[in-house]
């Protein structure tokens, strides 16, 4: 596996977080190995055995996997959208796959809030990418999330959590 070094940090994170990067590895996995959909249970069991095998994500990991897959050609079609000067396939798999998750649960995933898909992506990016992949990884989500600004499509999660903080 690509990450086998990063066993300890895996222990000390957070539930959601442990289950992003999961994700993100499984993502990995499948673009790295030829996109085959019919192996994602097979990725999803193997990567949760080698990193966090007791880890019980409640079927979170491979729905979250499923909804990228199902949705990346419309995802990828952002990515070259938000990052004009890239193309997908010339990205690192793990930024490209890292993007996917992030741009998917930012405009998709109305459980998570827009600032936490950001910041987690940001995350994943500056644990396992590159050195400038934290920085790519914050402007390309930045750009989205300013254009769903822009065009009114802001999450209710969003607001909700707006409103929670302005009555502290």
């Amino acid at each position: 596996m690509i990450l086998t070094s990063k066993l300890l940090y895996y222990r000390r994170m957070s539930n959601r977080h442990l289950a992003r990067t999961i994700v993100m590895q499984v993502l990995y996995e499948w673009d790295f190995r030829g996109k085959a959909t019919d192996r994602i249970p097979e990725l999803v069991s193997y990567v949760k055995s080698e990193f966090a095998p007791d880890f019980d994500d409640g079927g979170y990991i491979e729905r979250q996997v499923r909804a990228v897959v199902e949705r990346q050609p419309e995802l990828d079609a952002m990515l070259g959208e938000f990052a004009p000067n890239w193309e997908v396939d010339g990205m690192t798999i793990i930024d490209r796959n890292i993007l996917r998750v992030g741009v998917y649960e930012l405009r998709f995933d109305d459980t998570i809030p827009s600032r936490v898909a950001i910041n987690e992506a940001i995350e994943l990016g500056k644990t396992f990418g590159g050195d400038a992949s934290g920085k790519f990884v914050n402007g390309v989500l930045g750009a989205v999330f300013k254009a769903m600004v822009e065009k009114g499509e802001k999450k209710k999660i969003d607001d909700d959590e707006e409103r929670v903080k302005s009555e502290k």
